[in-house]
């Protein structure tokens, strides 16, 4: 059973994030669905094989090929021919896609304005606390 402070806590940090409008920041200042913000992010941190793009954002194929298309025409990814596998396509950033992802991770990083108005003492907990619970 759930307890009542469980819940209230939950519901609270499930506010202060999901409440949030940084994706929607995101998705404005990259002129891109947040899909798309999140393939490029992905791709950023290292080129990618399209199947283990597709898993990592719970698109399926077709669709994920959609937002490759889209972020290729954009000049922000390239897709090339994998290396061992000759059905497989490996996806990687280009220049002007790292300097976007870098942008979205830059908003998506930048910490609450509430969180201004904690001490440090508190703020030191509250990060020990989260990195207590992650997965």
């Amino acid at each position: 059973m759930t307890r009542p402070a469980e819940r209230q806590a939950w519901q609270a940090l499930r506010s202060l994030v999901l409440d949030d409008d940084r994706r929607q920041e995101v998705s404005e200042v990259l002129g891109m669905s947040f899909v798309r913000a999140k393939a490029l992010r992905l791709i950023a941190g290292g080129a990618v094989p399209m199947r283990d793009l597709v898993a990592a954002l719970g698109t399926d194929a077709a669709y994920t090929t959609v937002v490759l298309d889209d972020l290729e025409k954009r000049g922000f990814v390239t897709r090339a021919p994998h290396p061992v596998d000759r059905r497989a396509k490996i996806v990687s950033v280009t220049a002007v896609g790292r300097r976007a992802a870098r942008k979205a991770d830059s908003i998506l990083g930048r910490p609450p304005a509430s969180f201004s108005r904690l001490p440090d003492a508190d703020l030191a907990d509250l990060e020990r606390i989260l990195v207590l619970l992650a997965p």
